[in-house]
């Protein structure tokens, strides 16, 4: 089967690495990849925002199944483009991709399904916003109603933080994702994230994960896409998961028929654990990022089987074959980010980590340049590892870091503290 992944990223170089491990995989290709992708994969560059292209690609590449990786594409609306051409895709459509790249639509079907999840109000002023957060006080989340590279969500833990979010959004920094605003209930516990497979009518569970979203140790510091993850999430028992299923994912699913957009790819929500009840933080219409990363390791060349499953829509048969392991991956970013940083800094040392079943090193932000490796992004490398126990995951992840000459770059070095301390 020759297989095109579309993205350039951690994400996408795990789920590439797991597609490999698949003897149905002929070949792959990955666009625009990076890196690490290209000594696995072959690298195309095309656009993969730019439905048109990618289907022209495909025709002339004779690509028999697509997985979109990124949200760009769904909002965009490839998967529909391709899907219309006659190609097979493991990702949403455009209207049900509104999950994720529209805040208040999220708020509209947990309504309309009953799904457990913050109080809410949405503005398209400032004004009026401004007096609800007036109102409400602090604490309070300020969120980006569109896409914003996962960095569209204030915590606001004072009122003063709270209007400034509200005065940043609307005067432009999120652009068109900060046109409307979604400002919510801040809810406390412990957050968490669950991954399901879609197949526009049946859901599959695969798999729990813990990310860790502040830039340094301790939770200090500014939201980032993700610093770190570990997979399982102990927070998330199966009772727990039974419930989200029963009053989150299966309303929401049946809702999203209802209204004509099926939804079909792998959900990703987004929860917060208090005594013993999950509530709805977000969705996402695609694999978390550095999530993506524990779980393709732990999932192996199944993962390709129920990807597959989910896009031909027959995961009423499909079942998931866990190992009893856990795994880490720790982010590597470049200094200042998710501020502003410097690209093209060489890493160095890649080529003499071990790299097996239970440690690889997936690259995020790179770029291959006159036999070196260049930084070429915020977050750049994940050092990910499983291991019978979590706290042998985490020893395997770190001396990966250790191993690795950087610089310019910086990592947190309490990734799971919550389980591990």
């Amino acid at each position: 089967m020759n297989i095109l992944i579309l993205g350039g990223g951690g994400r996408e170089h795990a789920l590439a690495w797991a597609v490999m491990q698949n003897p149905k995989c002929d070949k792959l290709i990955v666009a625009p990849g990076n890196a690490g992708i290209a000594k696995i994969a072959e690298c195309a560059s095309i656009d993969i925002e730019d439905g048109a292209a990618t289907t022209t690609f495909c025709e002339e590449n004779a690509i028999d199944f697509i997985i979109v990786g990124p949200e760009a594409p769904l909002a965009a609306g490839v998967a529909d483009d391709l899907r219309r051409a006659g190609f097979l895709v493991f990702g949403p459509s455009k209207e049900a991709a509104k999950l994720e790249a529209s805040k208040a639509f999220t708020k509209e079907i947990c309504d309309a399904a009953n799904a457990p999840t913050a109080a809410y109000a949405r503005f398209t002023e400032a004004a009026p916003a401004r007096d609800y957060i007036h109102q409400q006080g602090a604490p309070i989340v300020v969120k980006a109603d569109g896409l914003a590279a996962g960095k569209g969500v204030i915590v606001a833990m004072t009122e003063d933080e709270a209007l400034a979010a509200i005065d940043d959004m609307f005067g432009g920094e999120f652009g068109a994702a900060g046109a409307e605003v979604v400002i919510e209930e801040f809810m406390e516990g412990e957050e968490a994230s669950f991954f399901v497979l879609c197949d526009g009518e049946n859901a599959l569970p695969i798999g729990t994960a813990q990310d860790h979203k502040r830039a340094f140790d301790g939770d200090e510091g500014p939201n980032t896409g993700g610093m770190g993850a570990y997979s399982p999430a102990p927070v998330l028992t199966q009772a727990l998961q039974d419930q989200v299923m029963e009053q989150i994912i299966y309303p929401t699913l049946r809702e999203m028929a209802a209204r004509g957009t099926p939804y079909e790819g792998v959900l990703y929500a987004g929860l917060m654990i208090k005594d013993g009840q999950a509530r709805l933080v977000e969705y996402n219409c695609r694999f978390g990022d550095p999530e993506c990363q524990v779980l393709m390791l732990r999932l192996g060349a199944q993962a390709f089987d129920l990807i597959h499953a989910a896009a031909e829509k027959r995961l009423d048969t499909a079942r998931v074959n866990w190992a009893d392991d856990h795994a880490m991956t720790v982010v590597l970013a470049a200094e200042g980010y998710p501020g502003s940083y410097d690209k093209g800094t060489e890493i160095r040392g890649l080529d003499d980590l071990v790299d097996t079943s239970w440690e690889v090193c997936f690259h995020a932000g790179t770029r291959a340049e006159g036999g070196k490796v260049l930084a070429n992004g915020g977050r750049v490398l994940n050092a990910t590892a499983r291991g019978d126990t979590l706290q042998q995951a985490r020893e395997r992840a770190y001396a990966m870091v250790e191993a690795i000459d950087w610089p310019e770059g910086f990592h947190r070095s309490d990734i799971g503290w919550r389980v591990l301390g």
